[in-house]
């Protein structure tokens, strides 16, 4: 199925902050969160069993359990079991070392098999107190927590979770899957594939206002030429574009800043928010669905919405494109 006629809106939300990323969030904030979106209209909602080894699905269906099922569109992620017995030893998350030490403490099982995809899918129907999901996706098959090992991980899959997904997808029993990671690499290896055919990928982190050059030499161009929508995650890079001082899962280097310092200026020259510039550029790109980020307190939604609905000028892109903020081949809106 089409992913954009899937998703109910181009705004969804993100839940990775609500399983204790970067800190502990107590629960009734994390509630709040949930039925702040829910208050604002957002009817797609993301998640994963990695998102602190269960907490965020947890959270997310306590919500959600209260609202009719048929009228949100829901996506949690295979490749990650989870536990009943509590991790002795600090994990090896890669490149993403220490980002749920707040979570549960349940051990992970890192595995795309399709015994653990079956059994992944099983679990976070528990968690989340329903009967279905809508979209699945294929999480961090990546070099970002794989290293030189990520091309395994990716065979693993794709004649595990990727068989699976297709069978429950020509079942009736999703309506759609895809990868969901921070590289463009296994998307692009994925769209080489003859079989088989997802319906769509979940891309975080890698078209931004900060980091967009890579995606747009191969990847978007090959989404757009097979059909395929993306869906953006991260649009805030970690943070860094919302006010916080994380880039890409850690703190930002000093280049980063710089760069973020900058288009805060113009920004500020233009009155606009650097939230709504982060959101309409990604929303820009032909190939993208929708954007989900994340948050865990109930304001930060009603920024996330209104950023939606800013008026941002066509001079703020033209500036933007003539600075180099952006690159030149980065569609922007009002066609500037």
């Amino acid at each position: 199925m089409d992913i954009a006629s899937l998703l109910p809106g181009r705004l969804g939300f993100g839940t990775a902050p609500l399983g204790n990323m970067f800190r502990a969030i107590p629960d009734d904030e994390a509630r709040a969160t949930v039925e702040a979106a829910w208050d604002h209209g957002i009817r797609y909602y993301d998640t994963a069993p990695f998102y602190g080894a269960g907490l965020a699905e947890t959270r997310l269906g306590e919500v959600l359990a209260g609202k009719p099922r048929d009228s949100y569109v829901l996506s949690t992620k295979v490749g990650r079991v989870i536990l009943d017995e509590h991790e002795t030893v600090t994990p090896d998350f890669g490149e993403k070392g220490g980002l749920f030490e707040h979570g549960n403490p349940n051990k992970i099982v890192h595995e795309w098999t399709a015994d653990a995809t079956e059994r992944s899918i099983e679990d976070s129907l528990k968690r989340l107190g329903t009967d279905r999901l809508d979209i699945v996706w294929v999480h961090d098959i990546a070099q970002d927590f794989h290293g030189d090992q990520w091309l395994q991980k990716f065979e693993e899959a794709r004649t595990g979770a990727f068989r699976v997904l297709t069978r429950l997808r020509d079942e009736g029993v999703i309506k759609a899957w895809g990868l969901g990671v921070n590289k463009t690499e296994p998307i692009e290896l994925t769209l080489a594939l003859d079989e088989p055919r997802p319906d769509g990928f979940l891309l975080a982190g890698r078209y931004t206002l900060l980091d967009h050059e890579h995606a747009l030499q191969r990847l978007l161009p090959a989404a757009l030429e097979q059909g395929v929508d993306m869906v953006v995650g991260g649009p805030y890079s970690s943070g860094i574009l919302a006010g916080g001082t994380h880039f890409e899962y850690q703190e930002a280097p000093a280049e980063i800043v710089e760069r973020v310092g900058r288009l805060k200026s113009l920004a500020q020259r233009h009155g606009v928010s650097i939230k709504a510039a982060a959101l309409q550029f990604s929303l820009a790109h032909p190939a993208t669905a929708a954007v989900i980020p994340g948050a865990t307190r109930p304001s930060r939604i009603a920024e996330d919405t209104a950023a939606l609905d800013e008026e941002i000028p066509e001079a703020f892109w033209t500036e933007l494109r003539a600075a180099n903020l952006v690159s030149p081949a980065a569609p922007l809106p009002h066609g500037a």
